[in-house]
């Protein structure tokens, strides 16, 4: 069943999730203005309405720099609609169909692949950005850092939003055709997965669990491409990127647990609650640990191992400095995962090339 949304039990679910208001501080959510005040014996809360923080005190969700801020007045909010400003979405969705192509010891040969991919995942990532700001654009009305997201704020309307949604997926249909019949047919079926998303957050405490299925795909079609065919260590880099994908977007989370426990929002930073350092340590492992498989079903030889060890140790120090209260260092850590999707491409491409 959905969560209850009213103010007990936003204030029950923040609590049961580790963001503690302590006996006699007034506690406030930055995104809704609801404060909880509870007394010094902590037997109640209340929730009543304040003023929105000073915007010093907000992280924003989008930045106005670089050539963003180059760009003409009435184009800029539909390349921040896109997450152009961003570029560590489309790195994430990217790296896993590198990591396929790479493995399959094609990464010379397919170069070009690899830059379609790229296009592709520039695209189609501003395409699910731009579906996901449409379905949610009451919600991240409702949260300090995403608030003023182009469809949320009004700097971009329902329709517009709708027909730059069919510019970026007429792109994407561009790459589409570059691959094989069954390669694109593989790829098309993901659009079920990403269409589901933006609702997840809404069903279940795992919708990082759903957007590592959609975020990991395009290892299955990487390596189909260059593979010629859907076999075992596709099917297993896939698995691990799942995983993989839990593991850093739960870190991403942890910026928003409060504002989401009182707007009713699940998340697996929520569900974890003062585990959250352990049950990513357990998904980071599950995605070495298939990884290992994928690569071993390639080359068994127990040296090829090896070439995890720096995406081993750069998780591994991902965990042991994550700081649950610490919403910049958390997103710190999110974003070096561009970096760690690097380590990834390596490892595969040592292995996966001949010898």
């Amino acid at each position: 069943m959905p969560p209850s949304v009213g103010p007990a039990a936003a204030v029950r679910d923040a609590e049961h999730s580790g963001i503690a208001c302590k006996p006699g501080r007034l506690c406030a959510s930055p995104a809704t203005g609801l404060w909880r005040n509870r007394g010094s014996g902590g037997s109640q809360s209340a929730v009543t309405s304040a003023p929105h923080p000073r915007p010093a005190e907000i992280t924003p969700d989008s930045e106005h720099r670089g050539l963003i801020a180059m760009l003409p007045a009435s184009v800029r909010p539909y390349a921040l609609l896109a997450r152009f400003d961003r570029p560590i979405g489309w790195w994430l969705l990217f790296w896993p169909g590198a990591w396929g192509v790479a493995l399959a010891g094609e990464a010379v040969n397919r170069w070009t692949l690899i830059l379609w991919l790229l296009v592709g995942s520039i695209a189609m990532r501003g395409a699910g950005c731009v579906y996901n700001d449409i379905v949610d654009r009451d919600l991240d009305a409702s949260v300090a850092r995403t608030r003023s997201r182009p469809v949320a704020s009004g700097a971009v309307s329902v329709k517009a939003a709708f027909a730059w949604l069919g510019v970026l997926s007429l792109i994407g249909l561009v790459v589409l055709l570059q691959l094989r019949l069954d390669t694109a047919l593989v790829s098309i079926a993901s659009l079920a997965l990403v269409a589901g998303y933006p609702f997840m957050k809404r069903i279940t405490w795992w919708p990082q669990a759903w957007l590592g299925l959609v975020f990991s795909w395009a290892a299955l079609v990487g390596w189909m491409e260059a593979w010629g065919s859907l076999t075992a260590p596709g099917l297993l880099l896939y698995a691990g990127g799942i995983f993989w994908v839990i593991g850093y977007d739960t870190i991403y989370a942890l910026q928003d647990r409060e504002d989401d426990a009182l707007i009713g929002v699940r998340s697996s930073a929520l569900r974890m609650g003062q585990h959250v350092r352990a049950g990513t340590a357990i998904c980071y492992a599950l995605a070495l640990l298939l990884w290992a498989g994928a690569l071993w079903l390639r080359r068994p030889d127990p040296l090829v191992l090896a070439a995890l060890l720096p995406m081993a140790a750069h998780l591994g120090w991902q965990v042991a400095t994550l700081r649950p209260d610490d919403g910049a260092g958390a997103l710190a850590r999110f974003r070096a995962n561009r970096f760690a999707g690097l380590l990834m491409f390596l490892a595969c491409l040592v292995v996966g090339t001949p010898l």
